[in-house]
C-alpha cells in the first residue's frame, strides 16, 4: 500500500509539474515574442489626400415667401351677394372676386344724387339772379358750398359702395375660398389668399461674422426637399441694415425666379451662398478625421523601414489637422497635411503612433462631394 501511494504521488507530481512547466514555457515564449516587436500589423484602408477646387459656401436654412402675397379681405361689413372666383384660379389685377349686398347703398346714393342735382339747380338759378342784383353774393356763396358738400357726400357714398365690390389687388393665384353666398363678413376677415408666384423671396439669417462675405447681387443656390436634387438659382437682393440684438444675426433676402410656380410661400429651403472665388483645398473623406475635445487628428501612413525581403514596412503616424468647410463626404483641411499624403480612412480605432499597418482597400469608401441617396 505504501509503495502504491508513493507511485501515485509521484505520478500526480509529474503531471502537475508538466502542466505548470508548459504554462511557464508558453508565458516565456509570449513575452519573448512581444519584446521582440512581433505585434501583428493592423489592416486599414487609406487614400491619398487630393488638392481639389473648392467653392466657399455659406449654408443656412430659410423660408420661402411670395414677392407679392396678401390675404384678400374687406374694409366694411356686409352680406356676400355673389362669389366670382373658384379656389385655385389665376386672376388678373382688378378682377371681381366677391360682391357684397349693396341695396341700402344704392338707395342712399340715389338720394344723394337727387340732393346734389337740386343744389346744382339752386346754385345756377341764384347765379343768374345775382347778375340782376336779385340776391346777394352771400347767398350764391352758400349755394356753392352746399353744392360742394352734396357732391362730396355723393363721392363718399360711391366710394363706400365700390368697396363692396372686392377685387384682386394684383395678378396672381388664388387660394382656397373661405366665404360663400349669404355669409356675413366682418372687416379684416380673410376671404381668400392671393399670391404672385412668378418669382419668390427666400428669407434667411446669418451670424454677424459672415456679414463681410455677403453682398447684394451674390449668387445663391436654393434647394428644397420637395424636389430632391433640384437647385434653384437666385441672387441676394437685400441685406437688412439692422442686426438682431438678441441673436446677433442679420436677415438676408434672396430673389428666385419661379416661372413654373414650383416654389410656394411657406416652404422650407436650404440655402448656399457662393462666397468668394473658388480655391484649391486639400480634401479627405470625413471618415478619416477623428474629432476630439483636444483637436482634430488623422493618421498618416509612411514607410518605416525595409523588411528582410526589401519590401517597405508601413507605419501609422498621428498628426493634428485644422478642418475647414465640408461638402458631401469630403472635408477640407487647411493645416496639417499636404496633397499626396496617404491618410487612413478606416481602422483608426486599432492604431497608435508607430503601429505597423497593411493597406486593404477592397471595400471602397464614399468620397463624393455631392452624394445622393440610394435605394437599398
Amino acid at each position: 500500500m505504501i509503495k502504491r501511494m508513493v507511485i501515485m504521488l509521484l505520478a500526480v507530481g509529474v503531471l502537475f509539474g508538466g502542466i505548470f512547466g508548459y504554462k511557464a514555457f508558453m508565458r516565456a515564449m509570449m513575452m519573448k515574442y512581444m519584446f521582440s516587436g512581433g505585434v501583428p500589423p493592423v489592416v486599414v484602408s487609406a487614400v491619398k489626400a487630393e488638392s481639389l477646387p473648392w467653392q466657399p459656401r455659406i449654408r443656412a436654412v430659410g423660408s420661402i415667401r411670395a414677392v407679392r402675397g396678401v390675404d384678400v379681405t374687406t374694409e366694411i361689413p356686409g352680406i356676400v351677394e355673389s362669389v366670382h372666383f373658384a379656389s385655385g384660379d389665376d386672376v388678373r389685377s382688378g378682377a371681381l372676386l366677391v360682391k357684397l349686398n349693396t341695396d341700402t347703398d344704392r338707395a342712399q346714393m340715389q338720394a344723394l344724387q337727387a340732393g346734389t342735382e337740386l343744389s346744382r339747380i339752386i346754385y345756377e338759378r341764384d347765379q343768374k339772379q345775382l347778375e340782376v342784383q336779385a340776391v346777394s353774393q352771400a347767398v350764391v356763396d352758400a349755394d356753392a358750398a352746399e353744392l360742394k358738400n352734396r357732391r362730396a357726400q355723393l363721392a363718399q357714398q360711391k366710394a363706400l359702395t365700390a368697396k363692396k365690390f372686392i377685387r384682386a389687388p394684383f395678378s396672381g393665384r388664388l387660394g382656397i375660398s373661405t366665404v360663400t353666398r349669404g355669409q356675413y363678413v366682418n372687416p379684416g376677415e380673410k376671404i381668400v389668399t392671393l399670391q404672385l408666384l412668378d418669382a419668390v423671396y427666400v428669407d434667411f439669417y446669418l451670424p454677424q461674422q459672415d456679414l463681410s462675405r455677403i453682398s447684394v447681387g451674390q449668387a445663391v443656390d436654393v434647394a428644397t426637399d420637395t424636389y430632391p436634387g433640384r437647385i434653384f438659382a437666385g441672387k441676394v437682393t437685400a441685406i437688412n441694415p439692422k442686426v438682431e440684438a438678441d441673436s446677433r444675426n442679420v436677415q438676408i433676402q434672396v430673389a428666385v425666379d419661379n416661372p413654373k410656380h414650383e416654389l410656394l410661400p411657406g416652404m422650407f429651403a436650404a440655402v448656399e451662398v457662393l462666397a468668394g472665388q473658388p480655391r484649391d483645398y486639400v480634401t479627405v473623406p470625413q471618415a478619416a478625421v477623428a474629432f476630439n475635445p483636444y483637436g482634430e487628428t488623422v493618421y498618416l501612413v509612411h514607410e518605416k523601414e525595409k523588411d528582410a525581403e526589401g519590401k517597405p514596412v508601413l507605419a501609422a503616424k498621428q498628426v493634428f489637422v485644422t478642418t475647414g468647410e465640408a461638402r458631401g463626404d469630403q472635408v477640407s483641411l487647411t493645416h496639417g497635411i499636404k496633397a499626396g499624403d496617404m491618410v487612413v480612412t478606416g481602422g483608426q480605432m486599432k492604431l497608435k503612433n508607430g503601429s505597423v499597418v497593411i493597406i486593404n482597400n477592397e471595400v471602397p469608401l464614399s468620397n463624393d462631394a455631392a452624394p445622393k441617396p440610394v435605394d437599398q
